[in-house]
Formats: structure tokens, sequence, C-alpha cells
């Protein structure tokens, strides 16, 4: 019998706000991810790319990890990034997340060496796993290659599926490729196949996917969750359809200058609090101009509810 696709739905790659000193905003992050399970999200996929997290120390991480449990969100509805470079601090990481009961864990590869084997892959995860070595675990590989530099191969999922049945048990495609989220699809069943990228949540769903981890949630959550949990509803095809819509819209807009600065600023819009604009360096805030642009745009802005 073959296990339930895990994880599936709409998680949101959570913002996360800072404080004058550039620190994260903890009760501030606490909000946000309860704002985000109100709008729908299934989950929150904290601290990825979105997120900044490879701003963070781990001591932020970790505190970032338990504003959200303390703000009343479920342990099973986060999925928190606990992969950075080095094998060692990935393991304290992930301990640290099912030390207070979250059990899944997005990880990219280890990032800063460019064109290793896929063994070495292999190997690094393996060792991470290993490391941890608690039979809770549940693993969503992270696929960025235009960030990390390191794609992660067929081949890799296919040996570290073999090597640690049940464990790992999906992927974040956020390669912008439909066509190879699809080829995951046809190549591994029961394997979670997440969009990285808002507009192809629905078609991959139609090919068998397991729904999104997308950046975009953090303002179209509704929307969203509505093509999710409808797209193969005939009888509702329009409303898809004009729900699909808003969020290529929304998409786009936030795409128009720098997307973690733009959704930054759509959300201080939203909010009313301009503490929202506020990133760690190198990252950058837009500048007035760009604001004044993005926030000019024709679109309506979504409103808090």
């Amino acid at each position: 019998m073959t296990d339930p696709v895990f994880p599936r739905g709409v998680f949101c790659a959570a913002l996360t706000p800072l404080d004058r000193d550039l620190n994260p905003n903890y009760a501030a992050f606490s909000a946000h991810c309860r704002y985000l399970i109100e709008e729908g999200c299934t989950g929150v996929a904290l601290l990825g790319t979105t997120g900044e997290a490879n701003s963070f120390s781990a001591d932020e991480r970790m505190r970032l990890l338990e504003a959200a449990l303390a703000g009343g969100v479920a342990p099973s509805r986060l999925m928190p990034g606990t992969g950075v470079a080095a094998i060692p601090e990935t393991v304290a990481l992930t301990r640290h997340a099912l030390s207070v009961g979250v059990t899944t864990v997005v990880l990219p590869p280890p990032f800063y060496y460019k064109g290793v084997s896929e063994d070495g892959l292999v190997a690094a995860y393996s060792r991470i796993i290993e490391g941890v070595g608690d039979d809770r675990l549940r693993v969503v590989l992270y696929h960025i290659p235009q960030m990390s530099g390191v794609p992660i191969p067929h081949g890799v999922i296919a040996a570290l599926r073999e090597r640690f049945p049940g464990l790992v048990t999906g992927i974040k495609d956020s390669s912008g490729d439909l066509a190879h989220m699809t080829a995951l699809v046809e190549r591994f069943p029961g394997f979670a196949v997440l969009a990285g990228a808002d507009p192809l949540m629905l078609p991959l769903l139609e090919k068998g996917g397991a729904g999104a981890i997308t950046a975009t949630t953090n303002l179209c959550a509704r929307d969203l969750r509505f093509v999710f949990d409808h797209h193969a509803d005939l009888g509702k095809a329009d409303a898809v359809a004009a729900a699909q819509s808003r969020v290529v819209a929304t998409r786009e807009r936030a795409s128009r200058f720098a997307q973690m600065a733009s959704l930054k600023a759509l959300t201080a819009a939203r909010t009313g609090d301009a503490n929202w604009h506020r990133l760690r360096p190198p990252l950058m805030a837009l500048t007035e101009a760009e604001r004044a642009a993005l926030l000019g745009a024709d679109e309506a802005l979504p409103r808090a509810s």
C-alpha cells in the first residue's frame, strides 16, 4: 500500500520582520505566522530564501521557530529550513526542531562547493540524517539551483529514498521549470513535489503535484488555498481561474523590483506597519521611487481581513 503524499497543501515561505537594529522581531514574526494560518495556509515554511534565513545565526533561527510555536501555530504546521553549509550546524538546527515537536524540515544541499558529485550529495544528506538520528524526522529537499548553485538530480533523490524509506518525503522545486517538476512526479510516485513558484502550483496539481511552498503566499494565501482546494472541481472552474489570475498578477507585481524587498513593501502597505520594509544587508529595502512605483500599480493591494 502506498503511503499518502506528505506534505501536501499550500505552505507560505514566510517573510521575517526585523526591528530597528535589523534583528528578528520575534513578536511580529509570531503574529505573521498566525495571520498566514488564519488566511488558509496549510502551514508555514519559515527560514527559507524569502525568510532571509542565510542572513541569520543559528540562535536567531532557533528563536524564530520557537516564536512561531509560542504564537500558537501547531508544530505539525511548521516546516523550518534547517540546512546550512556546515553539516554539524544543520544537524544541530534539525535536532532543535525535533526537540520542540517540529518533525518536517526543508533541507537545501550544502551549497558552497559547486560541481559536486551525486555521491557527494548523497553522502552529505546521509550524514545529516544519520547525525540527527531520529525516526520522527521527515525531510523535504530544497531544489533551487539558481540560488544554491547545486541542483538535486533524480539520482540523488532515488538514492536517498532507497536509503531512508519514509523519511525523505518530498521536494520544494524552485527551479521555475514545470517540466522538471512534472518529471519528478512521474518518476517518484508518492513523493510530494511542491512548486516553489506560485503560478505553477495549479498546472503542477493537474499533473499530480502536492501543492506549493511560495513567497507570494505572504500576500495571496486565500486565493492559493482556493485554487488548491477546488482545482479539480469543474463547477468552480471560473472561480479557480479568477483566483489563479489574481495569484499570477500578485506574483508579477512582487517581481517587478527585488522580490523580497517588494514583498515586504507590500506587507507594510497591507498592515500599515512601516517596520516591514527592513531587510538585513546585503539585501536592501526598495528605494522611495521603487516603492512609489510598486504601490501605485493598478492591481489592488491584498487587505487584512
